[in-house]
């Protein structure tokens, strides 16, 4: 019997290229079968807001990597996919050392499985923190009241600055290019305290069907404004797929699991190159999704 290493050893090295349009079925394919939710519509988002690089062969795509820059010095990357037949030749190494290579010195963010996190951490990356990703279609979604004078009110067309200005701050990435694009495929309601929006969180279609995020609220306490903007997606949308990717230190994820929004899995949120410095006074409670955090 053939050693299959050896088998592997005398394969062709893969050829690397930049990322275009044209590969979205090819990567829809590698993440499908690794049973990652993402739709084709999900790669091609992720994919105009960014840029990346392939793996390929005689045969086609084999890896993927893609990363997203935000303002002058941050940025986040993900979609690290490497075929299962193809894995343990260095392919995920090189695609994320090209990576690197194009974001240079940009504080750089990534969520890492188990199987990752060492590879990051050669690479560089450190952990801080983790997400907790919530899940579920039976859900029983609370009354949740909001401090006096405070409303959910739908999106206006003039709010798109100030939501760009709240995501910022409370993610501390530059938000200028990606929500305008986000809001194109995004439903919103906003957190109002007489006229002025104070937070907001959006509701699109994603993978097996609709995630809640961003999710951006000045912290209270019990985390009451989160909760109500939360709850009222749910409300609206009960017996529907939600998922929802929400920050450890959230302090959400025993009240999502209590409402039947099961916690399915945790990563690791790892950096590289110095640290982000986000708003004291506002809180991310539910990210984009873990690829462009």
């Amino acid at each position: 019997m053939s050693d299959p290493k050896v088998k592997q050893a005398e394969q062709p090295a893969p050829s690397y290229r930049p990322f275009t349009l044209d590969d979205i079925g090819a990567a829809h394919a590698l993440s499908s079968e690794l049973n990652w939710p993402h739709r084709a519509d999900d790669w091609r988002f992720v994919a105009d807001a960014g840029k990346g690089f392939v793996a390929e062969d005689e045969n086609g795509v084999i890896g993927t990597a893609l990363c997203w820059k935000y303002g002058s010095d941050t940025a986040s990357l993900g979609m690290v996919i490497v075929s299962p037949g193809q894995q343990g030749r260095g392919i995920g190494r090189r695609l994320m050392e090209l990576l690197l290579a194009e974001l240079g010195e940009r504080t750089t963010l990534l969520h890492a499985t188990p199987a990752g996190k060492p590879l990051y951490e050669k690479l560089g990356f450190r952990e801080i923190g983790t997400l907790n990703q919530h899940q579920g279609a039976a859900f029983q979604p609370p009354l949740v009241s909001l401090p006096p004078g405070e409303r959910l009110r739908p999106l206006g067309s003039n709010d798109a600055p100030r939501l760009i200005e709240l995501a910022s701050r409370a993610s501390g990435l530059d938000r200028s290019d990606l929500l305008p694009a986000l809001l194109d495929v995004a439903s919103g309601i906003a957190l109002d305290r007489d006229g002025e929006l104070l937070g907001f969180a959006l509701f699109r279609r994603f993978g097996r069907g609709y995630a809640i995020g961003p999710v951006v609220a000045p912290d209270s306490d019990a985390s009451s404004r989160a909760k109500a903007l939360i709850s009222h997606w749910l409300a609206l949308n009960a017996g529907v797929f939600v998922r929802i990717d929400t920050p450890g230190d959230s302090g959400l994820s025993d009240w999502l699991a209590g409402l039947g929004l099961a916690r399915v899995d945790t990563v690791v949120k790892m950096a590289r190159s110095g640290t982000l410095t986000a708003d004291r006074e506002l809180k991310q409670f539910g990210i984009i999704n873990q690829a462009v955090c």
